[in-house]
């Protein structure tokens, strides 16, 4: 029993440390997209950035309905889910097989193309007739209309008449006269069974070309091409940018002269992206900066670089950041006077997501803006990693939604510090004073006594 209590007491600035709903500014409840998931995914909105004070986002938590704080972390909002690979259809041209002589025959082409170096026409020869018997067929594929490298070419054929194995080696030229290999050998196969087929068509490439050749490793009967496609890269995923437009605050001038603009940032944002506008025709060189506090040292972000703006709409692109930045004040300092309208600073961020674990009873909620609770973070990325090992790359936690407007839980009070007492201190105090005072009653005690006779 004692040890228990020395427990509980050993405990106690851990559980001090732990969430406390009624610690918390504000909450917002969340609507789930699906009932019974074990984790749970939902994206910070502008609000909840607004309403936390930590640098860390220590101060965003994940209750359920009894208040008692779940398993949380905050990470780096998930990739959409991989778009399938984009296919388009390429020309393509039949070439005589080689004759099976010692050595092989020279394949010798007259190609008529167009302006652009498209193939139009082709007239081949073997140099010395082509094989008896029907060898290997071989192609040409005309990649010329392609803007970027193709991934792989997948081929069409004619059902044959039995199984079909037969390799092939993939060429590329840019003038059809130097060719390099592009894959050294893929098999093509079309099995049937029991009424099941297997079939295998496509060839991976390695690297880009303007014309393919696929010529045979060797000499057996090919498959009768009835069309040839080109697999290219699935499109890139634009970045799902959210901007802040920030006025200037305090306008001076620094030690060197040139003119500094700071701004102030409301809230804990994770900024990537930095951009100036300036009204009409401008171009200044700016250097920016940034600190958490007025009294900490401003730190260098990015720059010098150039950001200008023309009246015909061109402009500079956004500046990115070395790496995520929270820090509440910013700074520019502008190389070249600005003139008398202040620039806007326009900051870059990424919403990330808080990844939770569905423990206890529903309806959660997730609060946020505290100056005494800090979430304690779970291992939820590893546990991410582990899921999406066993689920596939693709599998993201289920969705959830911040209801449109917070819930007051603490309100301004949350977001002021607790007042802390230094208990080490008081008592050290203690011990001095009451030893002080001891040894002061013990020289009374002395002087009271009468002296001793002689």
């Amino acid at each position: 029993m004692r040890r228990f209590r020395w427990l509980c007491l050993a405990l106690l600035p851990v559980l001090a440390v732990a969430g406390n709903r009624d610690d918390y500014a504000r909450q917002w409840p969340l609507q789930l997209a699906e009932e019974g998931a074990g984790a749970y995914r939902v994206e910070l909105d502008e609000a909840v950035y607004r309403t936390a004070i930590d640098p860390r986002l220590g101060d965003v938590e994940v209750f359920d309905a009894a208040g008692v704080a779940l398993p949380a972390a905050v990470t780096v909002a998930a990739p959409p889910a991989r778009a399938e690979p984009r296919v388009q259809p390429l020309p393509w041209f039949p070439l005589p097989a080689p004759v099976p002589t010692v050595g092989g025959g020279d394949l010798r082409l007259v190609v008529e193309r167009d302006d652009n170096g498209s193939v139009r026409r082709i007239e081949a020869d073997a140099g010395g007739g082509t094989a008896a018997g029907g060898g290997a067929a071989q192609w040409l594929v005309d990649a010329t209309g392609l803007a970027e490298a193709p991934r792989a070419l997948l081929l069409e054929w004619e059902p044959p008449e039995g199984p079909m194995q037969v390799g092939y080696r993939v060429e590329g030229s840019d003038d059809l006269r130097r060719w390099r290999t592009l894959n050294a050998g893929t098999t093509l196969l079309d099995l049937q069974r029991d009424g099941q087929r297997l079939r295998e068509g496509r060839i991976a490439l390695d690297g880009p070309a303007r014309y393919l050749r696929l010529v045979p490793l060797r000499a057996v009967p090919g498959p009768v091409l009835t069309a040839v496609k080109v697999e290219l890269p699935p499109p890139a995923v634009a970045a799902q940018w959210r901007w802040l437009a920030l006025e200037v605050g305090r306008r001076g001038v620094d030690e060197n002269g040139r003119e500094i603009f700071e701004f102030e940032l409301p809230g804990r944002f994770p900024v990537e992206r930095v951009d100036v506008e300036l009204p009409g025709n401008a171009a200044v060189q700016w250097t920016l900066q940034s600190r958490d506090s007025d009294e900490a040292s401003w730190t260098w972000r990015a720059g010098p670089w150039m950001a200008y703006r023309l009246a015909d709409g061109a402009r500079s692109a956004p500046r990115p950041l070395a790496a995520v930045v929270r820090d509440r004040h910013w700074r520019l300092t502008a190389a070249s006077p600005v003139g008398a309208v202040a620039p806007v600073l326009r900051l870059g961020y990424r919403p990330e997501e808080v990844v939770f674990l569905a423990q206890g009873s529903p309806p959660y909620a997730l609060a946020a803006g505290s100056a005494r609770a800090r979430r304690e973070d779970a291992p939820i990325p590893s546990l991410l990693d582990a899921l999406r090992r066993q689920r596939g790359a693709d599998w993201q936690a289920a969705q959830a939604r911040l209801a449109a407007e917070p819930q007051e839980l603490a309100g301004a009070a949350a977001l002021q510090p607790r007042r802390e007492i230094d208990w080490k201190g008081m008592l050290l105090w203690g011990l001095l004073i009451g030893g002080a005072v001891l040894v002061a009653l013990l020289g009374l005690s002395l002087l009271r006594q009468p002296p001793a006779r002689g």
